[in-house]
């Protein structure tokens, strides 16, 4: 191995001479035939944009570190690295991985990357593959979820958190990998956190693997305390721009973004600008209001182009166009995004609020809550190395405004249940320790686990049952895995695919333009199913695929004819394909569709129930304000419910189960369905409807649950489950439950 890093020291000497030649020589100078070195990677010739796009990596400020990174990778099985945005840690530290893996002929396995958002990952793999001059997908790949851009000879892989967190079922000990990088790892996100904690345990089983650490400062401190004093290189700070501090409030800053945006447009000074904005509401409202101002400004300033940066919109951060060189864009955006703006190098201009909204997770009323606050210090910092040294960032807020040190720990504000899931999955596989950065809460702990109790996931003793290793393997949450298990046995297994496809993608109703709300509203009651909001999903599904076959008009047309989003819809396909690929995987049975028949639409809801049957509420007055009866708590139907909107011909059920309930100023539950109290008695688990708190509405539970009893006690027959070999009903039985665009 020594011997073959002092080859690369001197294949390093040969690439400064040759691409010095090329560099200061004219095209006719640099001749392939006159410096014939071959690709270690592929085994080709190396092109002659290999040699420009070294000398820009060699310029970037991470690079004065390589020698001792690879020192310190080769001595030592973890590594922290801290630098800033735009030094260049995200796309060379891996290609260093990679030539640490070859030195080894691949022994131990290859190079993986995660991040924290599929963009990032696609760009970043696009990037890494045209330095190293190699072909994307082949040397170089990428995996998000529902894509997969690599094959057997990759030997650097950049994928998302969560998809590398998946991959850790099937092959815990990660043996196909030599090195790990784990990058953002300021962020904290869940799935990041995770593998922090879990890849400690990997470490300590294989000695030969090595993990990089990739963060900002000042979080890279808590993470070099947390891990014992392990080896620490800082990346040199980049020169920060000019900052300009504001004293308005928050009520204040959003207007304040958008007038200082067309202020900065006015005077014509050269970039493109970054708007940070607390919400993706806010985001999209912004959006709107630049592109109307935009089109009043004067035509001698030059085009305003507003971009909402949001996980359905990707490649806006590709290179300017001739055409658009004399446009100025607007990157209109949201927290965990300043990464995305690491390829824009026309960025002159960052606007920064100052604010976030974040979902934080109540465990003790099941719902998270809405909270607007002030960013972390760490990510202002971000943010103000976007603009560069010559550019500006404008913070509306204080100087001297009190900021929290780091990004707060996802794993501790978020409804935890999926991850302990996945924590009983990998104990399983025998990492039975996972060494958290921040401990969860441990009241959110216990909710998660008496939460796995009652769907059956976890047997007597505590660990993973039969039913739980089968919902792991769903990319879902545990109660819509279970539902999806239950589809099996209730005959409707394709409808509940859509249903928990269209819940798992954004959602696919977008917020009309003003003046266009009646409209809007008018389109959505011609998709609105009777039975509630989780048939209206699968009707709305079922209409776009339809579309698709129709000559004359595209799936395109038809979303924004009924106010919906066709990227939403279409993320949704994806996500049922990859959800039926698991099922036939797992050899699970399926079903033909039969969506419309009375056996069907019971079915659906029976098999709702196994996964949500903690969901249930009830209407207490008749005026639609809904009593919770898990937690008692009191929420009204959201506007975009087919109840909440208040159709004519719907009127609210006394009884419905609801997908989600969001503590905010609207305090409200989505996609709710109606629920005959009945049913709900049959699917229960008895032990959870008798750990419910005491309330009017238990007690006329227990009125039916004691009346049905008796009626069996006297000889009669306790209605049964509808069976999944029931003879199928006739065109003309159907027509009544039919959907109504079907």
């Amino acid at each position: 191995v020594a011997r073959h890093w002092s080859g690369l020291w001197d294949r390093d000497t040969m690439e400064e001479e040759i691409s010095s030649e090329f560099v200061e020589g004219s095209d006719d100078v640099f001749r392939f035939g006159d410096h014939l070195e071959l690709n270690q990677f592929d085994g080709l010739p190396y092109s002659s944009r290999y040699y420009k796009l070294l000398q820009e990596r060699k310029k970037l400020p991470i690079w004065k570190t390589r020698i001792d990174f690879m020192n310190a990778l080769e001595n030592n099985q973890l590594i922290v690295v801290s630098g800033t945005t735009k030094t260049g840690k995200s796309t060379q530290v891996p290609q260093w991985c990679a030539e640490f893996c070859l030195s080894a002929e691949y022994h131990h396995g290859v190079v993986v990357c995660s991040q924290i958002q599929r963009q990032q990952a696609v760009d970043l793999a696009l990037r890494v593959a045209d330095e190293m001059d190699v072909n994307i997908g082949h040397e170089v790949g990428y995996s998000i979820p529902l894509e997969n851009c690599c094959s057997n000879d990759t030997i650097l892989r950049y994928c998302t958190d969560d998809v590398l967190m998946r991959e850790m079922m099937s092959n815990p000990l990660l043996e196909h990998y030599g090195v790990v990088v784990i990058d953002q790892a300021h962020e904290r996100t869940v799935s990041t956190d995770l593998l922090l904690g879990l890849l400690r345990e990997v470490i300590s089983q294989r000695p030969e693997l090595r993990v990089v650490v990739l963060s900002v400062p000042p979080a890279s401190d808590r993470l070099v305390a947390h891990y014992g004093g392990v080896p620490h290189l800082r990346v040199e700070a980049m020169p920060s721009a000019e900052v300009v501090y504001s004293s308005g409030g928050r009520a204040e800053s959003f207007y304040a973004a958008l007038r200082l945006v067309l202020e900065v447009h006015r005077a014509q000074e050269p970039g493109d600008m970054a708007v940070f904005l607390a919400s993706e509401q806010e985001v999209s409202c912004a959006c709107s209001i630049l592109a109307k101002e935009a089109a009043r400004l004067s035509g001698t300033l030059g085009e305003l182009v507003p971009l909402a940066m949001c996980p359905l919109h990707a490649g806006i951060c590709l290179p300017i166009t001739e055409d658009q060189k004399k446009s100025r864009r607007v990157f209109l955006s949201c927290s965990q995004s300043e990464d995305l703006f690491w390829s824009v190098d026309t960025l002159n201009f960052v606007i920064d609020t100052g604010v976030e909204k974040r979902f934080v997770y109540n465990p003790r009323v099941r719902a998270s809550s809405e909270v607007i606050r002030p960013i972390s210090r760490c990510r202002a910092e971000i943010r103000k190395q976007l603009a560069g040294t010559a550019g500006k960032c404008f913070c509306l807020y204080p100087e001297e405004m009190e900021l929290s040190p780091e990004i707060p720990a996802g794993i501790l504000e978020a409804n935890i249940t999926s991850a302990v899931l996945f924590l009983k999955r990998m104990e399983v596989a025998g990492l039975r320790h996972c060494d958290f950065i921040s401990r969860p809460d441990p009241e959110g702990f216990m909710q998660a686990l008496e939460e796995l109790d009652y769907l059956a996931a976890l047997d007597d003793d505590g660990n993973l049952s039969e039913i739980g290793i089968i919902m792991s393997e769903f990319p879902l949450d545990p109660q819509m895995a279970k539902a999806l298990l239950a589809s099996c046995q209730f005959d409707c297994v394709s409808e509940v695919l859509t249903i928990a496809a269209m819940l798992a993608a954004p959602s696919c109703f977008v917020e009309p333009p003003v003046g266009m709300v009646t409209e809007a509203m008018r389109c959505y009651m011609k998709l609105y199913h009777p039975e509630g909001d989780h048939f209206t999903l699968i009707n709305i599904y079922n209409t776009f695929k339809s579309s698709q076959e129709k000559p004359h008009f595209t799936p395109e047309e038809w979303c924004q004819d009924y106010f919906l989003c066709c990227a939403a819809l279409q993320t949704a396909e994806a996500i049922r394909a990859e959800l039926t690929d698991i099922m036939k995987q797992l050899e699970l049975p399926m079903s033909e569709p039969a969506f419309g028949t009375k056996a069907n639409t019971l079915n659906i809801k029976r098999a709702l129930l196994a996964g949500f049957f903690m969901q249930i509420a009830r209407d207490v007055d008749g005026s639609g304000s809904y009593f919770m009866l898990s937690t008692k708590h009191m929420a009204k139907l959201h506007p975009l419910s087919a109840y909440g909107a208040k159709t004519p011909q719907l009127s609210p059920p006394e009884w419905l189960l609801f997908h989600e309930y969001t503590l905010c100023d609207s305090n409200c539950i989505r996609t709710a369905t109606p629920i005959p109290p009945q049913l709900f008695i049959q699917m229960v688990p008895q032990y959870f409807f008798y750990n419910l708190p005491s309330s009017e509405s238990k007690e006329i539970l227990q009125h039916i649950l004691d009346r049905e009893g008796s009626a069996n006690r006297n000889g009669r027959r306790k209605p049964q489950p509808v069976a999944t070999d029931a003879p199928k009903e006739t065109e003309g039985s159907r027509s009544s439950d039919r959907c109504l665009l079907q």
